[in-house]
């Protein structure tokens, strides 16, 4: 029963909240403004993420051989750029969508490739 409270407190806030941004005046700026914080915050946390995984296991990527390491890093480009091109492709519709569809497969294709030879040493 203590849960339910917590829980109808908590949405009741978010509502208000959103009450608040809906009736300010200027208020879907601010509402653009929070959410393009917020979205610079994930990325700095993804990009340090990705940071610590290289610098922990940056011996591992340096015995790799070296067209194992640039197919890797290669497919982690491919990630990084389809994923920003994300909103461009997908609102062109079409072909663009299942070519976004096949550079994701080519990029996982590449990773899995990485992996399996790695793990038959």
């Amino acid at each position: 029963m203590v849960e339910r409270g917590k829980t109808l407190r908590n949405v009741a806030i978010v509502l208000g909240l959103a009450a608040i941004v809906w009736g300010v005046p200027g208020g879907d700026q601010a509402s653009a403004v929070i959410g393009n914080l917020l979205s610079v915050i994930l990325i700095a946390g993804l990009a340090f993420f990705a940071y610590r995984l290289y610098m922990e296991h940056r011996v591992t990527l340096f015995d790799l051989p070296d067209n194992h390491r640039v197919l890797l890093y290669g497919a982690a480009a491919l990630v990084v750029i389809t994923l920003v091109s994300t909103g461009r492709m997908w609102d062109s519709g079409g072909p663009w969508v299942l070519l976004w569809f096949a550079l994701l497969g080519m990029a996982a294709y590449g990773f899995v490739v990485v992996i399996r030879a790695r793990r038959e040493y």
